[in-house]
Formats: C-alpha cells, sequence, structure tokens
C-alpha cells in the first residue's frame, strides 16, 4: 500500500486542540514529535521520535468559523475520496513547545497499516494561540529617549540572539540574546549608542521539508532540522547596502529629514475621482537624461534638479493638470545590485540597424546584473531601495528618498507608491530570502500538499494570516507617516481579501493631521483586479478584485475601457483594433471586424467615461436602456462600481507595449505619423476626459515607445529609455529581447526597420500639446469629475447613440443645468470624439438652440485641426475633423430656475 504525504504537510493544525485531516471511519492517528527533528517512517515503524499522542476524530468535524476562515478545507482537495474531518488530542499537549520542533501524523487503516504520514501546516494554530497578542506589539527596532528597542515575532525559534555590528561591512560583533514573550516575540532593550549600527538576527529554528525551495541542494540537506538562520529583520526600517544587514535607524532622527520634505506640504486634490495620474519609474525618469549630473542619474536626487528636462517635463504636467506620481517600485528589491561597482552595463553595438537582433543580445547578457528592473521584486517591505541612493547605507538612502518626495510636492504633485505584497522575491532557505527563515511555513500561502504556492510568479504572501496582514499593514501606515506617501497602488491586489483591504482602509483612515501629520482619509487607494491564480475562486478568501471592492472607494484598473480603445492585448496576435485605432472606420486589413462590434465598443468606452457604474443607464447599441452591469465584454461585466473612483481608466501602463507601439501593430501598416499622433491624443482623451481618475504612463504623450517589447521589466535602459525633451523617439532602437518577443520579431521588423514609423521632434511635439490640452480640459471645470455616481447619473448623457450611431463617432453631454450647479461659468460640455479618418457632420439629440462653442483651450491650442470644429446652434449640428477630439462648452445662461 502507498503511504500518502511523506516529504508533505497535508494535515492543518488550526488551533490547540484541532487538525484537519481526511478522516476515514476506521482509522486510528496518532500525531509524533521530536524537538530537533528526524522523526521517519521506517516500513510500519516510526523512529526518530521523542514521544507521541494518540488523536481522535471530532464528532463534527471542522467548524463552521474555520471553514469561513479557510474556504479550500471544505473537501475540495481530498486523498483517496475523505472530506477534511478534525481530529483532537487523547490528552492534553504542551502545543507551544512541539510547534518549535517536527510534527508528524500518522493514519493507520482499519488493519493497522500506515496510511498517509504527513507533516501539518502550522499557521493558523500559530495565528489562534499569539498572533491576536503579538500584533498589538510594534515589530522591529522602535525608540523612546532615544533608547531602542527590538521585537521579532518568530514564535517557532528555539532561541533568538541579535547579532550588533560595529559598521556596515565589518565582521566585528557583540552578541545580545533575546527574550521570549507570551505573545511569540522576542524582545530586546538596546542602548542609546546603538543608533545607526548594522544589525541580524541569529533565530534558531526547525526547517520543516515543506519550507524549502524545491530543487535547491542544499537547502535540501538542511530540511527536516533545527538550524541557526543569520536574517535581516523582516521589519528593517534601515538597511545597509544590497540588504546584507539592517540598521538600527531611528526615523525620527532630524539629521534624515531634508527640509524640502520636512517643509513642503503635499498639494490638496479634491475628490479621490479628480487624479490625474502618470505613473513613472525612478531610474526610467533620468538614467539617460544628460542634464542630470552624472552621479544623479537613475537616483532619487535627480528629482531635485529644478534644471533637468526630467523635471521640466513633470513641471509642465503639473501645470496642465496632473496631480499625482505614481512611482513603480522604490521599496528593497532583490533584483539589482545596489552596490554601483557590481553593475553591469549593456555593450550595444553604436552601428546596429534598428531591427537587429544585436542589441537585445546586449543587453540580454547584463539583463541581471545591470541597474534596471522595475521592482517587482520585494525583498524588504518598509526600507527604500538602495540602488536609487546615491550613499544607500542606513538613514542616508531615507533622506534621499524624503527628498524625492518633497521635491515632488514642491512640482505639484501628491507621491503613490507601488507595493507588491502579492509575492516576495524568494522563499525557502533561498540567500535573499527573509520570512521562512524566521517563522517557516507561516508567511507564504501553501497547497494542500505543503507546498510553497507561486502563482504570481513568486512565493505568494499569505496576507490572510495575521502576523502577515499585520506586517503588510504596519508597512504602510509607516510610509505614510515617516516618508508623507500620499496614496498606494497594489500589485495584484487579488491575491489580498476584501477584509484586508477594508483594515488597510480603516487603518489609514485614522491618520490625522493633528496626531500623524498626514491626512490618511485622503490618501488615494487602487490597485490590478484581474482574476487568476490560487484565489481566484475564492477557495482561500473573498478576493480584491474588480467589483469587489463596491462601497469601499478603493479603485481598480478598468481593462475594459483599455480594449475597446485599442484593441485586446491578451489575444496573441496584436493586430485586433478598437475604437482608437481604426476599428471599421480604418481597417489594418488583417483584423477584421464589423459595425456591430465598433457600436458595442463604443457602449463599452461610453460605460468608461461615466466612471464605469454599474448602475448607470444609458441607451446601448442595440436601442435599449441598459445598466453598466448589463454590458458584457469578454465575458465579464463592463461597469462593475458603485462610484466612480473605484475605477481608474487607462489605456496603457508599464505592462505590455506602450499606446505608441501598440497603434504601430493595429493601425494600418501605411499609417501617415500625423495619423498616428492623432489617434494617440484619440484614445488618450477617453481616459482623460471621463469621470474616473485617468492614469497616464510615463511619456505616452511623446509617442514614448519601447520599440515595441511587450514586457520591458528586465529590457534595461536601452530599451525603457525616454527623452524628456522630445527630441528623439526610442522607436526602432532594435528588436526587442528575445526573451518576451522573439515570436513576433519576424512580424515587427518591417515596422521598426521603416524610417517613417519614427517620430521626429516636430510629431511628438504634436502629439505633447494636445495630450497637455486633454488635461488643461479635464482640469477646467469640475463637470470632468463630477465625483458621486448618483450625480453622473444626473448629468451624463450619450445622445445619437444607439443600433444607428455614426460609425466612430462618440458623443457625451455634461448638463449642469439639471441639479446642483457645479460651474456657475458653463450650463454644460459637450465631448466629440470622432475617431475615423474622416470628417463627421452629425446634428446632435438635444442640441438645437443651445449655443455651444469650442472651448478656449482648443481654440487658442496647438492643433491647427480641431479649430475647423463647427456648431451650427440654430440646427444642433456639429462637423468635426476626422481623427479628432473637441470640446465645446455651453456659457451659462444666467441664474437657475
Amino acid at each position: 500500500m502507498t503511504v500518502i504525504g511523506e516529504g508533505q504537510a497535508i494535515g492543518f493544525w488550526l488551533d490547540e486542540d484541532t487538525i484537519a485531516w481526511p478522516t476515514r471511519q476506521g482509522s486510528t492517528y496518532r500525531l509524533y514529535y521530536a524537538a530537533r527533528g528526524g522523526i521517519e517512517l521506517d516500513g510500519e515503524r516510526v523512529t526518530g521520535a521523542d514521544g507521541s499522542v494518540e488523536l481522535l476524530v471530532k464528532d463534527g468535524g471542522i467548524t463552521s468559523g474555520q471553514k469561513a476562515l479557510d474556504p479550500y478545507l471544505t473537501g475540495a482537495y481530498t486523498f483517496d475520496g475523505e472530506d477534511f474531518g478534525a481530529l483532537g488530542f487523547a490528552e492534553p499537549v504542551d502545543a507551544a513547545a512541539l510547534l518549535t520542533g517536527q510534527v508528524v501524523v500518522l493514519q493507520r487503516g482499519p488493519d493497522g497499516r500506515p496510511v498517509a504520514f504527513s507533516s501539518l501546516q502550522t499557521a493558523r494554530i500559530l495565528d489562534a494561540m499569539y498572533a491576536e497578542s503579538a500584533r498589538l506589539r510594534p515589530q522591529g527596532v522602535t525608540f523612546a529617549g532615544g533608547v531602542p528597542s527590538f521585537a521579532l515575532w518568530a514564535p517557532t525559534a528555539k532561541s533568538v540572539t541579535l547579532r550588533l555590528y560595529r559598521g556596515p561591512i565589518s565582521e566585528r560583533y557583540t552578541e545580545h540574546p533575546m527574550r521570549r514573550e507570551s505573545d511569540g516575540s522576542w524582545t530586546l532593550t538596546g542602548r542609546p549608542t546603538w543608533r545607526d549600527k548594522p544589525y541580524l538576527y541569529d533565530v534558531e529554528v526547525y526547517i520543516p521539508v515543506t519550507a524549502v525551495t524545491p530543487g535547491d541542494e542544499a537547502q535540501r540537506r538542511i530540511a527536516g532540522t533545527v538550524q541557526h538562520n543569520l536574517v535581516t529583520d523582516p521589519n528593517s526600517v534601515g538597511l545597509t547596502i544590497d540588504s546584507k544587514r539592517s540598521v538600527v535607524l531611528d526615523l525620527a532622527d532630524e539629521r534624515y529629514m531634508p527640509e524640502v520634505w520636512a517643509d513642503t506640504p503635499a498639494p490638496r486634490i479634491g475628490g479621490f475621482a479628480e487624479r490625474a495620474i502618470v505613473e513613472l519609474h525612478v531610474r526610467d525618469f533620468s538614467a539617460t537624461d544628460a542634464t542630470v549630473p552624472r552621479r544623479l542619474r537613475g537616483k532619487y536626487g535627480a528629482f531635485g534638479v529644478e534644471g533637468s528636462a526630467g523635471m521640466a517635463y513633470l513641471r509642465e504636467l503639473a501645470a496642465a493638470g496632473m496631480n499625482t506620481v505614481h512611482l513603480l517600485p522604490t521599496y528593497d528589491m532583490g533584483s539589482v545590485p545596489e552596490d554601483p561597482a557590481e553593475q553591469r552595463k549593456a555593450a550595444v553595438p553604436a552601428d546596429a540597424a534598428p531591427d537587429s537582433q544585436e542589441q537585445q543580445a546586449a543587453v540580454g547578457k547584463v539583463a541581471d546584473v545591470d541597474a534596471f528592473n522595475w521592482g517587482y521584486d520585494p525583498l524588504h517591505y518598509t526600507t527604500p531601495e538602495g540602488s536609487y541612493a546615491v550613499k544607500a547605507n542606513g538613514g542616508t538612502r531615507t533622506a534621499e528618498y524624503r527628498q524625492m518626495v518633497g521635491n515632488l510636492h514642491k512640482a505639484g504633485y501628491q507621491v503613490v507608491q507601488d507595493i507588491v505584497f502579492n509575492h516576495t522575491y524568494a522563499y525557502g532557505q533561498d540567500a535573499k530570502s527573509v520570512f521562512e527563515k524566521i517563522v517557516p511555513g507561516y508567511y507564504h500561502r501553501l497547497g494542500y500538499e505543503g507546498q510553497t504556492l507561486t502563482s504570481p510568479c513568486c512565493g505568494e504572501f499569505a496576507t490572510e494570516h495575521v502576523m502577515a496582514e499585520n506586517l503588510m499593514i504596519d508597512s504602510l501606515l509607516t510610509w505614510a507617516r515617516a516618508y508623507k506617501i500620499d496614496g498606494f497602488r497594489f500589485d495584484l491586489m487579488e491575491f489580498t481579501s476584501v477584509e484586508s483591504m477594508k483594515r488597510i482602509r480603516a487603518a489609514l483612515d485614522g491618520l490625522t493631521m493633528e496626531e500623524d501629520g498626514v491626512d490618511g482619509k485622503s490618501m488615494y487607494l487602487y490597485g490590478e483586479g484581474w482574476s487568476f491564480g490560487t484565489t481566484a475562486n475564492g477557495s482561500r478568501f473573498t478576493p480584491s478584485v474588480q467589483g469587489a471592492m463596491n462601497g469601499t472607494g478603493i479603485g481598480t484598473f478598468n481593462d475594459r475601457l483599455r480594449d475597446a480603445v485599442h484593441g485586446s492585448q491578451s489575444d496573441g496576435k496584436n493586430d485586433t483594433q478598437g475604437f482608437g485605432n481604426g476599428l471599421v472606420t480604418d481597417p489594418n486589413g488583417i483584423a477584421g471586424g464589423d459595425a456591430v462590434q465598433l457600436r458595442f465598443f463604443t457602449d463599452v468606452i461610453r460605460v468608461g467615461l461615466a466612471g464605469n457604474l454599474r448602475d448607470y443607464r444609458f441607451t446601448a447599441c442595440d436601442g435599449t436602456v441598459r445598466r453598466g452591469s448589463e454590458i458584457y465584454f469578454n465575458g465579464q461585466v463592463v461597469g462593475y462600481a458603485s462610484q466612480p473612483y473605484e475605477s481608474i481608466n487607462y489605456v496603457d501602463a508599464h505592462d505590455n507595449e506602450t499606446l505608441y507601439d501598440l497603434n504601430m501593430w493595429k493601425m494600418p501598416a501605411n499609417s501617415t505619423m500625423e495619423d498616428r499622433v492623432r489617434m494617440n491624443t484619440v484614445s488618450l482623451a477617453t481616459v482623460t476626459l471621463g469621470q474616473s481618475p485617468a492614469f497616464w504612463h510615463a511619456g505616452t504623450d511623446l509617442l514614448r515607445s519601447k520599440s515595441m517589447d511587450r514586457n520591458s521589466y528586465n529590457s534595461g535602459d536601452w530599451f525603457n529609455a525616454i527623452n524628456w525633451t522630445g527630441q528623439e523617439s526610442n522607436f526602432g532602437v532594435g528588436l526587442p529581447p528575445e526573451r518576451d518577443n522573439r515570436s513576433r520579431w519576424q512580424a515587427m521588423s518591417p515596422y521598426l526597420a521603416n524610417p517613417a514609423n519614427k517620430p521626429g521632434a516636430k510629431d511628438i511635439a504634436a502629439a505633447h500639446g494636445q495630450a497637455l490640452e486633454l488635461l488643461a480640459l479635464r482640469r477646467s471645470t469640475p463637470l470632468f469629475t463630477l465625483g458621486e455616481a448618483e450625480t453622473i447619473q444626473q448629468k451624463v448623457s450619450f445622445p445619437n447613440a444607439g443600433p444607428n450611431a455614426t460609425l466612430g463617432l462618440l458623443v457625451m453631454v455634461v448638463d449642469d443645468t439639471v441639479g446642483e450647479d457645479l460651474d456657475p461659468a458653463l450650463d454644460g460640455v459637450m465631448v466629440v470624439f470622432n475617431a475615423s479618418p474622416r470628417p463627421i457632420v452629425e446634428t446632435i439629440e438635444g442640441g438645437r438652440g443651445k449655443a455651444y462653442r469650442l472651448s478656449p483651450i482648443q481654440a487658442h491650442g496647438t492643433d491647427p485641426v480641431v479649430k475647423s470644429t463647427v456648431w451650427d446652434a440654430a440646427t444642433g449640428t456639429v462637423t468635426i475633423p476626422g481623427r479628432t477630439v473637441a470640446v465645446l462648452t455651453l456659457p451659462s445662461a444666467g441664474a437657475r430656475l
């Protein structure tokens, strides 16, 4: 008979008297324990145990509360067709002592022979025994009266010793044993002289077989033994270079508080719907900017170079109406060497052709040791990344980060930090693993056999466990209080529960200017709300996906509008068209599509412009009045938000191709550069002139290109470069990296090789000017950011919709004569989108007799084409040029009746 579970953890120790196990009638169960490991099954006999205790099947099985906490324990997985039952102890045991060593359950069948022999997953009993009290204790380093105190939650450790070093690279240290507290924390009170000293924890802990990285021979050898793990503090707020040691850092130390950060308040933004967000990568911002001193290129300090091209660009955007900078990950990451001496630069041939493979080959040789990575590789969540600091040891990187925040506040921006609590860079006993070396089997999400789950890409961080969630919330509060971060974007937010997100929202809401120096209620939270991976089916918890955030005020990215504007990004072909790049009105000859499809896509955009609200009612393309939740796109409900700020409109981001590169694929191959510029603007208008927060990928207004790279996370400065002066385009700098693009090299080569496809300075200036005017239009009136669902339903309409709608035309009216007067200067605005290549003359429903006129921003703007838009008030007819978005304003008629 095969014995199930050896080398696995198929049982779940839920509380001091409950083990979830697939029980079977007639079987007997016994738990074996050994303080230092070594338990084995030798044939039918257990060896190496210090002792054992009988387990009895509990009537009623696991409780409804336990099932609610972990829904996957409801029979979704069982061995041999049995449901999960519950085992209890036949006699009292010292659970705290047993949890510091090896525990194994042996199940024998009715014939007395072994059926299953497996260790246990212990996260829930650790929560039950310790976490509720431990979460009340500040973890990491805290200061009181200049004296540092240390706390490390390590309930399964046999001992913990603080190793205090004399300096960042000194090998001389002193050891200080820590005391175990009843909540599973180990504590120590230090001395004032320890300030700024590096330290590590020596954690003596049993390593379960399941708590190692598969395929790692060195880890496999220590599995099932007690080890002394030298590890950094998971709650570190300071680190030495390359994250080798934590630092005893006092975040209230005035030495690390730059004046521009301490004295510059964040600009005020009204409601969440008023957010206009530009997504920016710290290294992209200045790595190739010759106007930045060489030592500051790619660093936090570049944001303080007032005369740089990059800062001039940001100030120009802010003057037009952009108000939030979203920084790609800036916490301590594991993917980039922090020491410049250890970084390598790609040797790209100067004479390589625009469609050559040579550039990507050179970049690929150094991709893992250069200075570039997007940074979705968390190592320490609450310390700034050191590769972006000029001086990365200790408090100096904190000071440099704060200075960046202060300079962005000074330039007119609130600062949103991109955070990644769905996975960590490493797990198990890997050299860059932190959490598993302290509490093995707790901080990472495990499968039914005890294996670490990796569906996002790497080891999943189990925020459903109390102390993992506690660390997440503490980290966010630290960034808010100690760095004045103004909001957070959650990477793959669906791997965090709705309940956790609500607790995050509540914790931040509790921050006040009087007590904390920040207004937590004004902090905007948003994230990716896709549904995939191990949490998609709700077996772990209710995942934070699109629609599930209704009522929380937390936003998710609206891929419905995105794909309706420029066609799907996930079809594997990249030639499908949308409203914004010629579907039906200017077909590329490859993708196809018909009038019904285009009218439907236009409906999807209408819902997005109206805040992507589930209850918003309008006339759909079939002639019926429908709600946003009654429109389906790719099998998903289109309108899913209860408020407009619970959905974020965008057409490109750091993921996938840039908007310019997507339109290179999707527009007809012989499109002129003028056409490409204008369709870039049409696409951005659907984002910028809608009722939801607007989100731009930095440089999209400059026709940003990554030479058609679809996944530039590790493509170096070469493919991610951007010129803020608009004098150069990064299109045609070689075939993008083989890693994610090789299958399409042959198809993209003719595009890259064609010099007509590379924008010149004049083209970039035209796109930039038109995009700035979109921002200015958005900011010119509160009618574009109404902020509340009820008001949007009251004031926003889409005339000329329905089954006979003109192809390529979308008209949106915001009527300020109904309800509260929100803009005393205007009775309303009309936005006319013409995505077709030809002029359209259209009589607008309800427009007769209304004295609309082209907005002064466009009438006196940089685009000569939009100025030829004509409104005939007598007939209510608009004439709009091809590939144009025009905003018509209706001056106020005076007092409302």
